[in-house]
């Protein structure tokens, strides 16, 4: 591209044309043409200041998260239905009076309570489960169902003997007597290997408490 011309047709040289573009920038500037510089600075700070008060706007205008209400609790059992150290299958007896019952079972044959006792509004026992080691048992009072009555109110005899393991049987036959238990047999040795005793409670339950103590001896069996 060809220079401008110096005065008689003459191109200047290329130093004086730069020094000439140079006084005219100077010129410019002077007379208060802003520079490009500080007007993007205060470009960037207007687009900060919006971003925050954007930033703050959705803070107001957003809505209050919803608290999720927690899962209903599941039931604990085991994978076969049971509750927890529970066995699965424990007698459910009828009683004349759950809480004499409690105080019976466990004064004599050494349960505990298992679990909460069920109340009604008076205060009366509606279910008890009890446990000696891993033996259950679960009563409630006459009138729950009025199908089920305790043995001794319909005149007694035995179908059923709860037959219950333990460590002692004679230690154990020992504390029944003493909380007043009606002994039906001392404990003695069978011929099928346990050492029992038999008891009858209050209600007319028959109650077999053994130890193992030998093997099998079929020339001890009646005939």
């Amino acid at each position: 591209m060809a220079g401008k011309k110096a005065k008689g047709g003459k191109r200047a040289p290329a130093k004086k044309r730069t020094a000439v573009k140079a006084s005219k920038t100077a010129r410019k500037s002077a007379a208060g043409k802003p520079s490009r510089t500080p007007v993007k600075k205060a470009a960037g700070v207007v687009k900060k200041v919006a971003r925050t008060a954007k930033k703050a706007a959705a803070k107001v205008v957003r809505p209050a998260k919803s608290r999720k209400r927690p899962a209903a609790k599941k039931p604990s059992r085991t994978k076969d239905g049971r509750p927890p150290n529970w066995p699965a299958l424990s007698p459910y007896m009828t009683v004349r009076d759950a809480a004499a019952s409690v105080a019976f079972y466990e004064a004599a044959f050494g349960f505990k309570v298992e679990g909460e006792l069920m109340r009604d509004d008076s205060g009366q026992i509606m279910h008890a489960g009890m446990r000696l080691g891993d033996a259950c048992i679960m009563f409630a009072p006459q009138g729950m169902d009025p199908q089920m009555r305790a043995p001794v109110e319909v005149g007694g005899g035995f179908g059923l003997s709860l037959y219950v393991y333990v460590a002692d049987v004679d230690a154990l036959a020992a504390r029944a007597l003493r909380a007043g238990a009606d002994l039906q047999q001392a404990p003695a040795d069978q011929f099928w290997g346990d050492r029992i005793a038999i008891f009858v409670d209050p209600d007319g339950y028959h109650w077999t408490f053994a130890t193992h103590v030998g093997e099998f001896d079929a020339s001890k069996a009646p005939h």
